[in-house]
């Protein structure tokens, strides 16, 4: 896997995060809400309540063609853009976080506002944020060594998105140009399935594992506390996201409270499914 030569402080944050659940015998709890949805200071006040129960913060950067996001994102997304987004409001929620709680920091983002901003410059402003890394799931081959490059120097780790039916030499190749952990979806499509958990799942976990020798984390149709607790007993990491846009829509008169809500059902899930002892 691939490392910085002067790894980041921030990127540190990550690595304690997996290392502690992981002694609590618990998958760590990851927890994504795009910045500035609904408002910037909505949004701001969600995530310090949401940082009460979450291991890692997901911060979604707004784009105007989110292709891979189901409806609850591309609406979450579109709502934060039109209240005035700017990358600013993500390096000022990752600061003001970073001071304020423990949970470590990623950014989840496509890569055209990364690329629009300069990669060199995105990466180090993040990591002085306090960001620990990125996540960019269309990321080009085209682009990858720029990426790389930039969040080589800044210290970030990279995290890719693992494609389902990628064969073991795939998985390999990306553990040895990403660190910190690999995303790998529990549902194949858009964000925000509500289905049943494929029965594979787990053997899919298994492999992305061994092969990448990575810790590994689940999101992208995690819907329900139970499918968390679920996949908890056999990923190191859990990622919740559309859940959380959900309640926050179905009491947008008090979207942060519902987003601290929604966190505490999730956590409980994560935190009651220990895993069987090996």
């Amino acid at each position: 896997m691939i490392t910085s030569t002067s790894p980041s402080w921030s990127a540190a944050r990550l690595d304690y995060a997996l290392a502690t659940s992981r002694a609590q015998g618990r998958a760590a709890l990851g927890l994504y809400l795009p910045v500035g949805y609904p408002t910037r200071t909505a949004s701001l006040d969600a995530l310090h309540l949401m940082a009460q129960a979450a291991d890692v913060l997901e911060l979604g950067i707004p784009h105007t063609e989110p292709v891979l996001d189901g409806p609850e994102i591309q609406h979450a997304v579109a709502q934060a853009l039109d209240a005035g987004f700017r990358m600013h409001d993500l390096f000022t929620a990752a600061t003001e976080l970073t001071a304020s709680t423990t949970a470590a920091l990623l950014v989840m983002s496509y890569w055209a506002p990364i690329e629009q901003y300069s990669a060199m410059a995105f990466a180090h402003q993040l990591a002085a944020a306090g960001g620990a890394g990125v996540l960019i799931p269309d990321l080009p081959d085209s682009a990858a060594a720029t990426w790389q490059k930039a969040a080589r120097a800044a210290g970030l780790h990279t995290v890719p998105l693992i494609p389902t039916h990628a064969p073991d030499a795939r998985l390999a190749a990306i553990g040895t140009s990403s660190s910190g952990m690999v995303y790998a979806p529990a549902s194949p499509g858009r964000t925000g399935a509500r289905r049943p958990l494929n029965r594979y799942l787990p053997r899919l976990v298994r492999r992305v594992r061994d092969a990448t020798g990575l810790p590994v984390a689940v999101g992208s149709g995690i819907s329900t506390p139970e499918q968390a607790a679920e996949v908890s007993t056999y990923a190191d990491a859990v990622v919740v996201g559309s859940a959380v846009i959900r309640r926050m829509y179905a009491q947008a008169a008090a979207p942060a409270a519902a987003a601290a809500a929604v966190a505490a059902d999730f956590a409980d899930g994560v935190r009651r499914a220990h895993r069987p002892v090996a």
